[in-house]
């Protein structure tokens, strides 16, 4: 006798979302390093990748955080379906930021986009809100991992546990160090590991969610 396998629509729709939160990051990072390494004066040593908004080929970075923003949002619906809590909001507002970092672009500085006098620049409204939509994004995803640490340690998940707070304090320093570090290099290449490293995390994070459904 042959089982019938029946599909729960709701929880088919709980995977399809998680399954933005894996895909997010890698096709951001994808779109950005490519960018990053074939864009005319671009030096990933100390230019921040924000600065891709701008230039005649600034809409490909913009369309970039959309993408990714949208698709963080959708995560975030699924991580409250699949475990609810304050994580899945923060994740969200993670989302909207950086919808918010596509429509307020930073300010071109230090030689890029070529023709850009090298120097730090002129701060406009715009590259404020830029900065504060980060600001705000990125304090929401450290949260979030504390949370989702928090979470995992009472269900008994101690290596997820452990590592969801360690990105967390790895993206806290790693914020920190581009905000007090003055555009030194060695500021710019540690936030861009931490990019990498929260992004890594939310891919991790949703397949294992989405593994356990």
């Amino acid at each position: 006798m042959t089982q019938q396998v029946t599909c729960d629509p709701r929880t088919s729709l709980t995977k399809s979302l998680l399954g933005y939160g894996v895909i997010a990051g890698p096709v951001y990072v994808t779109v950005g390093l490519a960018q990053a390494l074939t864009r005319e004066g671009f030096d990933l040593a100390r230019h921040p990748w924000s600065f891709l908004a701008n230039g005649d080929l600034g809409w490909i970075q913009i369309v970039n955080f959309v993408v990714a923003g949208l698709a963080c949002v959708a995560a975030a619906v699924g991580f409250g379906r699949a475990v609810g809590g304050w994580a899945s909001w923060l994740i969200g507002v993670y989302g909207v930021s950086l919808v918010g970092a596509a429509i307020f672009r930073a300010d071109p500085a230090l030689g890029f986009p070529v023709g850009t006098p090298d120097g730090p620049g002129v701060v406009t409204w715009h590259g404020t809100m830029h900065f504060v939509c980060g600001a705000v994004g990125f304090l929401a995803m450290i949260a979030a991992c504390v949370i989702l640490a928090r979470r995992f340690a009472a269900e008994g998940s101690t290596g997820w546990a452990a590592y969801s707070a360690t990105t967390g304090i790895v993206f806290l320093l790693a914020f920190g160090s581009v905000a007090a570090g003055g555009g030194a290099a060695w500021a710019n290449v540690a936030f861009l590991a931490g990019i990498l490293i929260i992004w890594g995390w939310l891919s991790a994070v949703s397949a294992h969610l989405y593994r356990r459904l």
